[in-house]
């Protein structure tokens, strides 16, 4: 399906590996001049050349740095608009489901889990959102979790942070809609990847995981973060132009909400 995105300018957060990375690609295939960014410098240049190689070199923007950073989103975003003119698709895919267990949890802990799950999206937002107003048009795509919609075994200020960014993208949603601005969720599920949590969980106790996905997830299987990234940019695309302060849970039937 051509999503008519071609030649728009699509900001991925936290793009190097996983699920941001694979929503990158999906931006790039379908036209999208797309910017990857990561922390770490290696990481993010070797998932650029390989996107590069797979898709138009020139349509490819790597920006290393910390998003939690306020100073360095000014900075990733003063180096968009100086290339390309501006962002038209936001993808805020920020934060760790690390963190400490049980309910005895310090401030420290939680503001930690805040600062990266909660505050980094929201300052990206913030900044992205005077340029996007001011053109009547853009979207914003905020990744959450289903420990934000259902009680999990997640850490619980990991599941609190994301449960606020569902609300915020509601909120934010209806002040913006009126200057053509769209702004959704997409709470993932169990996404299975090389790298990342579940695949940790695999190496040290893979009857156990594979027990919980049979019982936990009617599909029984874990989702591919190309499932997510098919999502996503179909959020951020004119195809989805009526669709604004919701949240898209992507679970394989986990939840078990109405």
């Amino acid at each position: 399906m051509d999503l008519g995105l071609k030649d728009r300018v699509a900001f991925v957060a936290g793009s190097s590996r996983g699920i941001g990375k694979a929503i990158a690609a999906a931006f790039l295939a379908e036209g999208c001049r797309t910017v990857v960014t990561g922390r770490t410098a290696e990481t993010l240049r070797s998932t650029a050349a390989g996107l590069e190689q797979q898709f138009t070199p020139d349509h490819v923007m790597a920006v290393v740095g910390d998003l939690t950073d306020l100073t360095v989103i000014r900075k990733m975003l003063a180096q968009v608009r100086e290339r390309w003119g501006g962002v038209d698709c936001a993808v805020a895919n920020i934060g760790t489901g690390s963190g400490k267990p049980g309910w005895n949890i310090g401030e420290d802990d939680w503001n930690r889990a805040f600062d990266m799950n909660l505050w980094a999206t929201v300052r990206l937002v913030t900044e992205l959102l005077p340029a996007m107003t001011a053109h009547k048009n853009g979207s914003i795509v905020i990744i959450s979790s289903i420990a934000g919609i259902e009680s999990t075994a997640a850490p619980a200020p990991y599941g609190v942070a994301k449960a606020a960014l569902v609300h915020y993208a509601k909120t934010i949603a209806r002040q913006v809609g009126s200057y053509n601005v769209r702004i959704n969720c997409i709470a993932p599920g169990n996404i299975l990847f090389a790298g990342g949590s579940w695949d940790r969980h695999i190496a040290t106790s893979p009857a156990k995981v594979a027990d919980y996905i049979r019982t936990e997830v009617p599909l029984q299987r874990f989702g591919k973060p190309e499932e997510v990234a098919d999502a996503v940019v179909f959020l951020s695309s004119d195809r989805a132009s009526f669709i604004t302060g919701a949240c898209l849970i992507a679970d394989g039937g986990q939840t078990r909400r109405a």
